[in-house]
């Protein structure tokens, strides 16, 4: 078995915030003074990286490398989330998606489009040169408007949404594995792979493609209300990366699941801190370290309450607490009976 890597910290939430996280060796500096070793980036902020240069150029991304172990830091990952969710936009979003691109882009869906798959090919080949193996992304979405079924969606749409998904991607998914590289779609609300049964239709589509894999993040299923501990039962083989984020679901007289036209404070479902939510991390540590995830423990903070800061500071050392430090032993080694031979002629087996 393998011990989980970590603490580690996504510095999406974190960079600009303040003067000390305006540039990546200050956030490096100051998630090691916040008890945390690795740092995964988020390649459309050029505050934290330049992602054309670190594609092309394996000499900045070993100056990258060298900024953040001289914090002792290492780079765990790069994420991809904005640039991936622009693959497939559903006109409903095109006005609110625009943001996730550059200006010139604006207003145009076929040129954006054409944008985030060169955005996405660049994160592949840049990830190769810092001499990591899995990048995070959103799939985007065609379908998610129809989620529920009212009105009755016309046949085959849903399906029709998952070939076009599919034939978007597929492409992408070579150039990952050409790469040497893992794409791990974050399992989310808003994407049209929101679950297990999603991720299958997607999976299918793309016959299996070796380098389609899952960013299993479990706040994501306590608002839904999925069993995320069984998830891991069904997809360890496919989880490659793993968001340590903590949520709590707390239906009332007034809302359940749907609790989405609220305010974050005020949703029966919302993002907290680690550690003020309801999400089993004993458990999913333990099933994690029972089929042998080699990957990283990474903190993303989300909560409508708490200050980032004061969640960073209090992750790092909740995640330590939670990693498992795999026995290479046996707990009854001790009473071992040493030679089995003599237990095999007992039972008249053996020579």
């Amino acid at each position: 078995m393998k011990t989980i890597k970590g603490p580690a910290i996504f510095l999406a939430q974190f960079a600009g915030n303040g003067p000390h996280l305006q540039n990546f060796n200050d956030m490096c500096k100051w998630a090691k003074e916040c008890g945390f070793v690795g740092v995964q980036l988020p390649s459309w902020d050029g505050r934290v990286m330049d992602l054309a240069r670190a594609a092309d150029s394996k000499t900045y991304c070993d100056e990258l490398k060298g900024v953040a172990a001289r914090h002792g830091i290492e780079i765990t990952e790069l994420a991809a989330h904005l640039q991936g969710q622009l693959v497939a936009v559903h006109p409903a979003y095109d006005l609110q998606f625009d943001n996730f691109a550059p200006r010139e882009v604006h207003g145009n869906p076929a040129k954006r489009q054409a944008w985030a798959v060169e955005q996405m090919k660049l994160v592949a080949k840049a990830s190769r040169n810092l001499g990591l193996r899995n990048v995070a992304a959103f799939p985007g979405a065609l379908a998610w408007p129809y989620l529920y079924p009212w009105p009755q969606r016309p046949p085959g749409l849903i399906e029709a949404a998952f070939d076009e998904l599919a034939k978007r991607w597929k492409p992408l998914l070579d150039v990952f594995k050409d790469n040497g590289q893992n794409c791990c779609f974050e399992v989310h609300p808003g994407e049209d792979i929101f679950d297990g049964t999603t991720f299958e239709m997607f999976l299918e589509r793309v016959q299996g493609h070796e380098a389609c894999h899952i960013l299993f993040d479990p706040s994501h299923f306590v608002l839904q209300q999925l069993d995320y501990l069984a998830y891991i039962d069904h997809y360890h083989e496919r989880i490659k990366m793993f968001h340590v984020k903590d949520a709590e679901f707390r239906p009332t007289g007034k809302q359940g699941v749907y609790s989405g036209y609220a305010s974050w404070k005020d949703r029966a479902g919302r993002f907290r801190s680690l550690g003020d939510g309801q999400v089993d991390f004993v458990g999913i540590f333990s099933k994690l370290a029972a089929y042998d995830f080699e990957g990283w423990a990474v903190l993303e903070w989300e909560c409508a309450l708490k200050h980032p800061e004061d969640g960073a500071r209090e992750g790092a050392p909740f995640i330590r607490k939670h990693i498992i430090r795999v026995t290479e032993k046996a707990f009854d080694d001790f009473a071992a009976g040493g030679d089995n031979s003599v237990a095999l002629k007992t039972l008249g087996l053996g020579k």
